[in-house]
């Protein structure tokens, strides 16, 4: 029994190193990965080459999978070149596996020990994270010897052995039992190296190991379906092509397995090096000869799986992949995506309000659905952001952290500011049969298309970071502070004229001149904290 445990824990570790890995790297070099498999899809062969490199850095086909699928699920990838991507993610988490195998032993305290080092003294900085990444592969290699070491006992228990004994050919039930060893150890690389230990020590024949890897490559594609379950339908049909990839090989080359495995026999390698080599050739050619039947598999996809049914009644996020919470730099890009959403409905709710103005009093209903749109997206992003690691975030990570909150709760209150100023025009001026005066309706006008502008503009440097735009909506704030106090003299001057239309809406006008005051504030308060950034990572935008 205690044997198990240990063999289960080996595996868990492995599992748990291979998330550090993941998440070291990422959080590093996340932002960096995103343009190269983004800029990669142009071409099937870089594509199938960027899926190759970016799994080998990060340790698991899974995770490129889970990225593919988020670009995927946010438009910024096409379902085909991700499928191409996928399919070079197989051939890097087998070519990986071979690497494993060989004895590292000697690398794994060492990686550890630095990795701590790096880790505790610079926990915020590019070489923390390194650091955190080499002690996920120091845990990876220590962990393929305790699966080795824990493995080896156990199949000499005479219970097991009668139990494997059982695997006497049966192609399909062994193919089965491999993919639930896959989905169980949560890596298909877990289950590649306890079939090849099993190999080693005679318990399974050559032909049944053979079986058993091909059915660890399929369960992986049922666990990318599993890790897809919460994404939307776009993100739904990669993990669904990349299943079906692995389905069709298996269902091809199962029925050669007796051939292959005498074949193999004869070659002048250990069974358990063999099982290994044909994991990394099987993934290899198959790979290679599906690769120009992703535009096919697309179409396949996009007919078994339907697009989602759209909501027209709210706004939902549609960019907060939750995948991507232990890749900062991609849950920050979908938050400020997000965020870019808020803008453009905030935009929308200054147009209905100008129309509100102008007398159109429905509008004041579209302005009070929108803010609701607006606090919707709101929510989730901060619920979203909540979720992520702020502690372990680099400190430029960790600054766009509190960037996209504090721009994502400006747009939120400028929301609600604009619905009362709609509220207010409502009801002292349609509703109560009060107009503004011809003078004061072109300057509300006038600062609204100001306030409109820079509104644009400071989305623009929120997602830029452009020095020179920070610089121009510092100053338009500067002139739009200006602009109404010069406004509120001219109301003043229209009152001291006995104005009556501006007698009966001077409460309602100058109200609205300082809450579109507020909102212009709010909007400008990005350009300062561009202009605030330290030189050096000003020069990096």
């Amino acid at each position: 029994m205690l044997t198990l445990l240990n063999l289960l824990s080996a595996v868990a570790l492995l599992v748990w190193g291979t998330h550090i890995v993941r998440t070291g790297v990422m959080r590093v070099y996340g932002a960096d990965l995103r343009r190269v498999l983004s800029r990669s899809v142009e071409k099937k062969p870089m594509a199938f080459l960027a899926g190759i490199g970016v799994t080998a850095l990060v340790q698991s086909s899974n995770a490129t999978t889970l990225l593919v699928t988020s670009f995927v699920a946010q438009n910024l990838v096409s379902l085909t070149p991700a499928l191409v991507v996928v399919l070079g993610a197989d051939v890097g988490t087998a070519i990986m596996a071979r690497i494993l195998t060989f004895d590292l032993s000697w690398l794994s305290p060492l990686f550890i020990f630095f990795g701590v080092v790096f880790f505790l003294s610079r926990k915020q900085t590019r070489a923390g994270q390194i650091g955190r990444a080499a002690i996920g592969l120091g845990l990876i290699l220590l962990a393929l010897q305790l699966i080795v070491a824990a493995a080896k006992p156990i199949t000499q228990a005479a219970g097991v052995q009668v139990l494997f004994s059982t695997l006497t050919g049966d192609i399909m039930l062994d193919a089965l039992i491999g993919a639930v060893f896959a989905i169980i150890s949560y890596s298909s690389l877990a289950a590649v190296l306890i079939t090849a230990t099993l190999t080693a020590t005679g318990v399974i024949s050559f032909k049944v190991a053979l079986c058993l890897v091909i059915g660890a490559n399929l369960g992986s594609g049922l666990l990318a379906m599993i890790n897809a379950s919460g994404s939307n339908a776009a993100g739904k049909r990669v993990a669904l092509g990349s299943l079906l990839f692995k389905l069709i090989g298996s269902i091809v080359i199962l029925p050669f397995v007796d051939y292959i495995a005498d074949l193999l026999d004869k070659l002048p390698v250990n069974d358990e090096e063999m099982v290994i080599f044909f994991h990394v050739f099987y993934n290899l050619v198959r790979c290679l000869v599906m690769v120009p039947f992703a535009e096919p598999m697309a179409r396949l996809c996009r007919r078994m799986i339907a697009d989602d049914a759209e909501n027209q009644t709210h706004l939902k996020p549609k960019h907060l992949d939750s995948s991507a919470l232990d890749t900062p730099a991609l849950a920050l890009a979908n938050a400020a995506r997000e965020t870019l959403r808020i803008g453009d409905v905030v935009e929308q709710m200054l147009e209905s309000f100008n129309k509100v103005v102008m007398g159109e009093l429905r509008e004041e209903r579209a302005v009070r659905r929108l803010d609701d749109d607006v606090d919707v997206l709101y929510t989730a992003i901060k619920l979203y952001l909540a979720r992520m690691p702020k502690e372990d975030l680099a400190e430029e990570d960790s600054r766009r952290w509190a960037e996209v909150i504090e721009m994502a709760l400006n747009l939120e209150q400028a929301g609600d500011i604009i619905e009362r100023m709609s509220a207010d025009v409502a009801d002292k001026s349609l509703q109560a049969r009060r107009a503004f005066s011809p003078e004061g309706l072109e300057e509300l006008n006038s600062l609204q298309e100001q306030v409109l502008s820079n509104l644009r503009l400071s989305l623009s440097v929120f997602l830029s970071h452009d020095v020179t735009s920070a610089k121009r909506l510092r100053r338009a704030k500067h002139r739009f502070r200006i602009l109404i106090r010069r406004y509120s003299h001219a109301h003043v001057e229209r009152l001291h004229r006995q104005n009556v239309q501006s007698i009966e809406t001077s409460s309602l006008h100058l109200g609205l001149l300082g809450d579109m005051k507020r909102l212009n504030s709010l909007f400008c308060a990005v350009a300062y904290t561009v202009l605030d950034q330290p030189d050096d990572e000003r020069e990096v935008d």
